[in-house]
């Protein structure tokens, strides 16, 4: 599993381009081979964190290189986006705690 962390500033929060883009990105992207889950979560100072899952770096980069985002890229560094800080993290261990039982996940 390959977690992409992204956090995020909107230049503007109502710009009518942001809002048609980002649901056809979203779209894209759950299309994409690979794509595992989407999180987004937005601070009451407009800092944003998406947490994006995806099953291999492969996939990762396989998206990252995606024409019609590559073009999304370029439009949130040239107008949506203040500012941006991209991760992409490999899990180590993973655990979870559901219906009392708690599991470790090594890859």
């Amino acid at each position: 599993m390959v977690t992409v962390l992204f956090r995020s500033r909107l230049a503007s929060p109502k710009d009518p381009a942001y809002d048609e883009w980002a649901p056809k990105i979203f779209e894209l992207a759950k299309q994409s081979p690979g794509f595992v889950s989407f999180r987004m979560f937005e601070g009451e100072d407009g800092d944003r964190l998406s947490v994006i899952e995806f099953d291999s770096l492969e996939a990762v980069d396989a998206w990252r290189e995606h024409p019609e985002h590559l073009e999304a890229q370029k439009l949130g560094q040239a107008s949506f986006y203040s500012e941006y800080h991209l991760q992409v993290c490999e899990q180590v261990r993973s655990y979870s705690f559901e219906d009392g039982e708690r599991t470790v996940h090594i890859p």
